[in-house]
């Protein structure tokens, strides 16, 4: 598959032009009605309104140009047919293929990939048959009692995923069953999710696709020596998701085991078993479906050419116009709804890891900016937090805002002629026009510059299959833009090094006989910097 150098599409040119005068939202009719009703795109439960973006069709005509030259949806349709775009061409590279999709795609014939979707239904299919077992009381404690808390232990993609759909979800949690993540080496969260637990009623899912992951597995022993100490078999309580013949992959050691695989990434398998285990125990099996149904609506959508009609792809141009063109090195996600609190944070690590790179499929240095810092809280705390510097400050933050019609619960009051729900969306929609309009006042600290570009993304409400479709939106997103911008958004050697000298530095910790006290090669090194820490 040929990419090309993004400086080097003729469209490029033509929005650099066009990037010197860009639209302006704080003119007379910069921002009217009509405009508002023509800058607006539907897909999947979801509208797009971006008329407060700096935008007009000539630099949407340029953004599908720059679509078209680039062939990003050819090379997002070769993705999801098993392409092997997990690759540096003549480098050294893990060399997988993409697959994620894969693992939705399983409601219709033939897939795009029929090898893993394949594989993908094997999985379901063990997951359902574990569940019935749960739920028809076949598999329960050694007193005979049902299981009602699952902990998920892992990290990264194997966490911040996974918490972030249950947390999302919740609302929708069976009955008298609950789930708790466990993610960061410090003891003190694992002693803080443990405590308090009914650890004889509670399932542990341990998840290592390499069965080797030093923060997994230290967490694993922690959470062991618990079991242990109330008087549990761990193996009667431990999950594994794992990749086939891993180090994990052992029946003596766990009560049920399920297969990731290599050729999806961490943070892209939420909608693998690397989710569908808690989110199966926690809110049933279901609403995984559901939460696949959605996510392959929206794979099937981002095969759209018309970027005004693709909403994934429409989002990724629209950020690189801000990024590239307008020159904006952060995006705010701001989701008006609580349970999307973890979100934010999950499309940081999906985001940063993909596209935070500096070298070509090719191995060479880019000369154009890459991926932006992403960042975010939910409103309207966030209002109340760093609003300021995006309304005022020096720095222009482009803002993608989320938010939903109704609530989940539908447990609202109606307060001076409107429910908290539409308080809540408009106090979104106001932030909105505020950035992008501004306020003019002779009084400069109370003057807002507006034109500060943002859009918003609303669905009438946050169920499974809203939040599968959700989720994938934000995966495309981030796989056109790198695409777009010709670097490998599915590896992260930029992780490996940090674990590398960790590994070193337990070593020294370890080692009791070794001589720290050099100061010329590697090992002594980081021994001194153990030592002036407090370690040694």
């Amino acid at each position: 598959m040929a990419f090309h150098d993004f400086s080097d599409y003729r469209a490029v040119s033509r929005l650099k032009a066009l990037a010197e005068r860009p639209h302006d939202l704080t003119a007379p009719d910069g921002l009217s009605a009509e405009r508002i009703a023509a800058l607006r795109a539907s897909s999947c439960g979801f509208d797009l309104l971006y008329a407060t973006q700096r935008v007009n069709d000539e630099v949407l005509d340029a953004l599908q140009a720059l679509a078209d030259e680039a062939g990003l949806v050819e090379t997002f349709r070769a993705m999801k047919g098993g392409a092997v775009l997990n690759r540096i061409d003549g480098f050294d590279s893990e060399n997988r293929q993409v697959l994620h999709t894969a693992s939705r795609d399983v409601f219709t014939e033939p897939p795009a990939a029929p090898e893993a979707s394949a594989r993908a239904r094997a999985e379901l299919d063990k997951l359902r048959a574990f569940l019935k077992d749960l739920n028809r009381g076949r598999l329960v404690n050694a007193q005979g009692q049902p299981f009602t808390t699952m902990v998920q232990v892992g990290i990264g993609g194997s966490d911040l995923g996974p918490r972030a759909l249950y947390l999302a979800l919740k609302a929708h949690a069976v009955e008298g069953r609950s789930a708790r993540f466990i993610a960061n080496v410090d003891p003190d969260d694992a002693a803080e999710v443990l405590q308090g637990l009914d650890l004889s009623r509670t399932l542990v899912n341990i998840v290592s696709k390499s069965g080797t992951t030093l923060e997994t597995l230290t967490n694993e022993r922690l959470v062991c020596a618990a079991l242990e100490k109330a008087g549990l078999d761990p193996a009667r309580h431990l999950l594994a998701v794992t990749g086939e013949g891993s180090p994990m992959d052992d029946p003596s050691r766990y009560l049920a085991s399920f297969y990731m695989f290599d050729s999806i990434g961490g943070r892209y398998s939420a909608t693998s078993m690397v989710g569908a285990v808690t989110l199966g125990f926690a809110l049933g099996m279901e609403a995984v479906l559901d939460i696949l149904r959605g996510a392959h609506q929206m794979d099937l959508a981002a095969e759209e050419p018309d970027i005004r009609r693709n909403l994934p792809l429409l989002m990724a141009l629209l950020g690189i116009w801000n990024h590239n063109f307008l020159g904006s090195r952060t995006v705010a996600i701001l989701p008006y709804s609580q349970a999307l609190s973890r979100f934010p944070a999950h499309l940081q690590q999906c985001d940063m890891e993909s596209n935070g790179k500096s070298v070509t499929r090719k191995g060479e240095p880019v000369h154009w900016l890459t991926g932006p810092v992403i960042w975010g809280e939910p409103g309207t705390n966030g209002q109340h937090a760093f609003y300021q510097l995006i309304h005022q400050g020096t720095e222009i933050v482009p803002v993608e805002f989320i938010g939903f019609r109704r609530s989940q619960y539908d447990e609202d009051i109606d307060v001076h002629g409107t429910t908290s729900q539409q308080k809540l969306v408009a106090n979104m929609l106001a932030q909105s026009l505020a950035l992008a309009t501004g306020k003019r006042d002779a009084n400069p600290n109370k003057a807002f510059p507006g034109n500060r570009p943002n859009s918003v993304l609303m669905a009438d409400r946050l169920t499974p299959r809203t939040m599968g479709a959700l989720l994938a939106l934000f995966e495309h997103r981030i796989a056109f833009q790198g695409f777009c911008w010709h670097i490998n958004s599915f590896d992260q050697e930029g992780v490996q090094l940090g674990k590398v000298l960790a590994t070193q530095l337990l070593a020294i910790m370890a080692d009791t006989s070794a001589d720290r006290s050099g100061a010329g090669d590697e090992g002594s090194v980081a021994a001194g910097l153990l030592h002036r820490a407090g370690m040694l």
